[in-house]
């Protein structure tokens, strides 16, 4: 049967011999016998069949005569490296063969360069993991390539791998920073089509901040050593003053100081985002200037750019500000609109322990009852927050208790027509809630 098959492929390709001399090279006929047989034997997956007629193909055919004879040889040779994991010189011939097959498809077609070049990356990081230098040299090679159409996961590839290069000193700090400086921004860059792939972009920013964060490569005096100079020699230069502003105040401690408030201001008046607005709001409500700060927070959040996740990070912010600087009804107004944007509910639950704290701290005047009513709302949102966060419950079980204890008198309560279990509005402060009548005995 096998022959058969032979012979009927070598015949075929005789006939397809005379309209093929430039693009199978001169000795056509033989280049597309091995196509036409490592073809067939690759779809009908008779695999080892297929890598013997595939590498005479790839030795007769000019490699840029179809792109799936470097597609599909790849295919070949990451199943012979399985076979051949314990044989480190063999794995190692392979491998160099495996990726220069990508090389070949940035080489003769380079419109599809860069999916050919994310796949080289997904080998390199397979197959090279164990070696930080080759496997930064490959990423880097990448990324420089593809900018933000490298494949997002390389980004947190390529740090990892240049942070094990610093630590055995190959790579310096300033290597390190203009790294992680470029990544991100790239990353910031990122264009996602589904909810799928924003989520795994904003995971793997959240790695690459967190590696470099974790690293301790630079304190905020060095990044100030190191960037103080740069910035005064060319102050209006917004892409430096970008890259300064964003390093700093992602470094703990490090947004009370000249050189952060004014490359923020510089990327702030150029380019505004809502990013450099929550910047502006940092720096002064560090510096105390709270209303400042928060026209800068209402400003981020007013930028189409920011998501509704993203917005309810801000609001839940803006809201414990307001509410740590004694603003009750607007640290309320806040904390309801973050249940409103949380479609993700990761942060509703803290949204409502902060309300229930902010009617818990709240100072109410009438009588006995009105005085003590806010109580009552305050526990109906310790309720609310341990039902949406489990995590919550025992803090939200302790500060009920706490509450509780202010409730009126069963006596009080029936002094002004009320009882146990009836609907009651409270207005307080600006603020106004329906809640349930209880009573401490």
């Amino acid at each position: 049967m096998k022959k058969a098959f032979l012979i009927f492929f070598a015949v075929m390709a005789a006939g397809w011999t005379s309209g093929a001399q430039g693009k199978f090279g001169a000795d056509s006929a033989e280049c597309i016998k091995y196509l036409s047989y490592y073809e067939e034997y690759f779809k009908q997956k008779s695999y080892g069949d297929a890598l013997t007629n595939w590498r005479k193909a790839y030795s007769l055919c000019p490699h840029s005569s179809r792109q799936t004879l470097l597609i599909n040889g790849a295919t070949l040779i990451r199943q012979v490296i399985a076979k051949n994991s314990r044989n480190a010189v063999y794995r190692e011939a392979l491998v160099d063969s495996l990726l220069t097959l990508s090389d070949e498809r940035v080489q003769y077609f380079p419109k599809y360069a860069v999916s050919a070049l994310n796949a080289k990356g997904q080998d390199v990081y397979n197959y090279l993991r164990n070696d930080p230098e080759k496997l930064y040299k490959g990423f880097e090679e990448i990324i420089a390539n593809n900018g933000s159409g490298t494949k997002v996961t390389f980004f947190q590839y390529d740090m990892k791998a240049a942070l094990d290069l610093y630590q055995a000193g190959t790579l310096s700090a300033d290597d390190i920073i203009s790294l992680y400086t470029r990544n991100t921004d790239l990353l910031d860059q990122v264009v996602t089509k589904t909810d799928g792939e924003a989520n795994q972009k904003a995971e793997v920013k959240k790695a690459v901040e967190t590696l470099f964060a974790s690293s301790k490569v630079a304190s905020c005096e060095e990044l100030v050593s190191l960037f103080e100079p740069r910035f005064e020699a060319d102050p209006t230069n917004v892409v430096l003053a970008t890259q300064i502003a964003k390093m700093l105040g992602k470094t703990e401690g490090c947004v009370d100081n000249a050189l952060f408030r004014n490359a923020l201001t510089v990327m702030h008046k150029n380019a505004p985002t809502h990013n450099s607005a929550y910047l502006l709001y940092k720096l002064n409500l560090s510096q105390g200037n709270n209303e400042e700060a928060y026209a800068f927070m209402e400003e981020a959040i007013s930028y189409p750019e920011s998501d509704d996740e993203q917005d309810a990070d801000y609001l839940y912010e803006l809201a414990t500000a307001y509410f740590k600087n004694g603003q009750l009804s607007r640290a309320y107004a806040a904390a309801r609109k973050v249940t409103d944007l949380d479609k993700d509910g990761d942060k509703t639950g803290k949204a409502y322990m902060l309300m229930g704290q902010i009617w818990g701290s709240v100072s109410c005047g009438g009588n006995e009852v009105e005085a003590r009513a806010h109580f009552w709302v305050a526990c109906d949102y310790m309720n609310k927050a341990s039902a949406a966060d489990a995590s919550l419950a025992d803090e939200a079980r302790r500060l009920s208790g706490s509450y509780s204890v202010y409730f009126p008198n069963t006596g009080d309560a029936f002094m002004y027509g009320l009882v146990k279990g009836q609907s009651y509005t409270v207005n307080c402060a600006g603020m106004s809630a329906v809640t349930t009548v209880r009573t401490k005995d």
